[in-house]
């Protein structure tokens, strides 16, 4: 979190820099450029090349009181303003969004807005290619016996990391009923981790904000919370609605009992919070290194010339801790998932653990 108000301090102080570019023909909004970058949005933009800007079309899916449903593509936007009474706003809290005109000319979100966004494209891609590469490294193990020689490369790699994970971080956390949720581990573990790397190429498929959207992090955090407490024993409970403390401290005022259902809430809440602002973060950094380039350089070509210089070697750097931080993200949150499943399946006192 404190790298993040560093960043936040950065950006506070480009913010009103909206500076003559190269030539004196348009100026550089440092803030708006990160960003955009940054945000999700209706269409996948890949490049330009020629002033020619080279995108994606995405679906987009909406329903709305006046128009019922509609469905159509998002480069109808390139060719006018509004369709079908739908816009995307240029400003105001629903900046970037589908918006559509009242009767009274007012503006305001339809009722359901289910578009395939660039975001949610991006998770297709990366869940797609998920079950690719699982499905190669199970395909190797169908074609091997487990007394030949072990794997090499990839399915090696994989093997690896699926046995650190399992042995170290879901076995100790989540005792016996480990492999009943290492599936769902794994899963989350190696989709944060694929989505992290993604994120870090700079072109197409990669590119995409995913593990660095709030809503993303939200749905992760919101599955590790119904397995929590879905599947919570008898004994989890208990110790929630009725844990063993002086009865004055449940009756007549239920205080334990809010303060342990509130903990139930602030679990999903500190993993929502803590991928999304560390992801946000390190991907905010890098693009304010790239934007240093352009200020200076419209300040001063000779100041740009070594500010370039600086800002690609704090760029590169930031590349490869951000792949040691993508790793460290999706380790972390599968190891506090395991925790807190762990934590909903304790032991009742008075028996004994068969499974030490």
């Amino acid at each position: 979190m404190r790298l993040v108000r560093y960043i936040m301090i950065l950006l506070l102080s480009v913010a009103p820099l909206q500076l003559p570019a190269a030539g004196g023909t348009a100026s550089f909004d440092a803030t708006k450029t990160i960003f955009d970058h940054l945000k999700d949005s209706y269409e996948w933009h890949i490049t330009t090349i020629g002033g020619k800007h080279i995108t994606i079309p995405l679906p987009v899916i909406l329903y709305s009181e006046r128009e019922g449903w509609a469905l159509f593509s998002s480069d109808v936007f390139h060719h006018t303003d509004t369709h079908r009474g739908f816009s995307i706003a240029r400003e105001g809290a629903a900046e970037g969004k589908i918006v559509e005109q009242g009767a009274d000319g007012a503006f305001s979100r339809p009722l359901l807005d289910i578009s395939i966004t660039k975001n949610v494209f991006a998770i297709f891609l990366n869940a797609l290619l998920l079950v690719v590469l699982v499905l190669s490294v199970a395909r190797w193990y169908k074609r091997h016996s487990c007394t030949d020689e072990a794997p090499r490369g990839f399915v090696g790699a994989m093997e690896a990391v699926i046995i650190m994970i399992v042995d170290d971080v879901i076995k100790p956390n989540v005792g016996k009923e480990a492999a009943r949720f290492t599936p769902y581990l794994l899963t989350v573990f190696f989709f944060i981790l694929l989505s992290n790397l993604m994120g870090l190429l700079p072109i197409f498929p990669g590119g995409a904000n995913v593990t660095g959207n709030i809503a993303v992090t939200l749905g992760l955090s919101l599955c590790t919370f119904i397995a929590v407490n879905l599947f919570g024993n008898k004994e989890y409970w208990k110790e929630i609605l009725w844990p063993d403390v002086p009865v004055w401290l449940k009756l007549p005022v239920p205080l334990m009992p809010f303060i342990e259902l509130i903990g139930i809430i602030v679990k999903p809440f500190a993993l929502t919070v803590r991928l999304f602002a560390n992801i946000f973060a390190g991907h905010t950094a890098l693009l304010v290194f790239v934007c240093l380039i352009f200020i200076t350089m419209a300040v001063n070509k000779y100041l740009g010339s070594a500010m370039t210089v600086i800002s690609v070697m704090f760029s590169v750097f930031m590349n490869i801790l951000e792949l040691l931080v993508a790793f460290i993200q999706a380790f972390v949150f599968t190891m506090l998932s395991a925790v807190f499943i762990g934590l909903a399946q304790p032991v009742h006192h008075g028996g004994d653990d068969k499974s030490k």
